[in-house]
């Protein structure tokens, strides 16, 4: 089942939530919608749930129009952050609770219930109440809950928000798998980067009420559309000079950018990540490389985070520096350093972030 929304507006007073989106889902696909707060991500979700109208635009699942259609009448799986179960209700009649409001037969409840707790991996605790569950735990049961009726499409808004770092990673991890199994087409909104890059098949980042880029995580990662994406996906510090005769020049820094041969110079914004940055103890003649000062150090999980002040250019720089190499490094707050991109990122316009 595949899920298109066709030149969506949708305005609350003056305020536009979502300006003329069109997006098309691949039926079996599970697509992740990005952006941060405020960029209409929620309110496209909704629209296509039934559970708000766009003031224009059409709404199409497979090729029949459900714009004007009742969320009743879509069929439509839907799991919220705060999983919504019923408090008085053990997990059994919380995740029968849909089968029973379309009066499904008492043996097939049964039946498709105990496939759902066995599917969501929550074997003996039928009769638990949702108080005696961990969110995890909870948040399994609403998933069950919206897959019940067997629904045409699984849409998920913020699904783990409520959740710690360490349940968020082993639900996303989770979801896939259960995604591959059940193959069920499915969008999810998240402001979480890593998340929809571990979990989706595409990902749409979205902006103002627009959609500034679709594609597969790997292509986004690799080849953001514009500056926004780029800077929304986190991590990256930020240059701003010109390009002119197949050079970058930020300052003191050059770096050859063959992408712009022409002589005429034009204003330029570059993006270098914080692992694609490189730190030297000595300065190695080339005019890639940017003197700097170490002003702070912090050990991260897998890297070590080194944060630069480059005095001569007026900036700050966000390192990641491998563990390994830090010990090559030997670096301490203080120590004066050398700065070299690997990869810079270059977008040649007057566009403002």
């Amino acid at each position: 089942m595949s899920i298109t929304a066709k030149n969506i507006v949708k305005k609350f007073g003056s305020f536009t939530a979502l300006d003329d989106v069109t997006l098309e889902v691949g039926g079996g696909q599970l697509v992740a919608v990005l952006g941060p707060s405020g960029s209409g991500k929620s309110t496209l979700l909704r629209i296509i749930a039934g559970l708000e109208l766009p003031d224009s635009g059409t709404v199409l699942y497979q090729d029949e129009e459900v714009t004007d259609s009742h969320v009743r009448e879509r069929n439509v799986g839907f799991v919220f952050q705060h999983y919504a179960l019923f408090r008085h209700m053990n997990v059994f009649e919380n995740i029968a609770f849909g089968l029973r409001v379309r009066r499904w037969p008492k043996d097939k409840v049964e039946q498709r219930v105990n496939e759902l707790i066995q599917l969501v991996q929550l074997e003996g605790l039928g009769r638990s109440l949702p108080s005696q569950l961990s969110g995890g735990q909870r948040q399994r049961v609403a998933l069950a809950r919206a897959l019940a009726p067997s629904p045409k499409v699984l849409l998920l808004d913020e699904p783990f928000g409520a959740l710690d770092a360490k349940v968020r990673t082993e639900l996303r991890q989770w979801l896939r798998r259960l995604h591959e199994e059940i193959h069920v087409t499915s969008l999810f909104v998240t402001h979480d980067q890593e998340e929809a890059f571990e979990v989706a098949d595409q990902v749409v980042v979205m902006n103002h009420g627009k959609i500034e880029q679709v594609g597969a995580p790997g292509e986004i990662f690799e080849h953001p559309a514009n500056p926004f994406v780029m800077d929304f996906l986190g991590d990256v510090n930020v240059f701003h000079g010109r390009v002119e005769g197949g050079r970058v020049m930020l300052g003191d820094l050059e770096v050859d950018y063959p992408d712009q041969p022409q002589q005429e110079g034009r204003r330029a914004t570059a993006f270098v990540r914080s692992h694609e940055l490189e730190i030297q103890r000595s300065w190695n003649g080339a005019s890639s490389t940017l003197k700097a000062e170490v002003v702070q150090v912090s050990p991260a999980r897998g890297v070590v985070k080194v944060r630069l002040i480059a005095a001569d250019f007026g900036l700050a720089l966000n390192v990641d520096v491998g563990w390994e190499r830090f010990s090559e490094l030997r670096l301490g707050v203080g120590d004066c350093v050398y700065v070299a991109p690997r990869r810079v990122r270059v977008f040649v316009d007057d566009y403002s972030i």
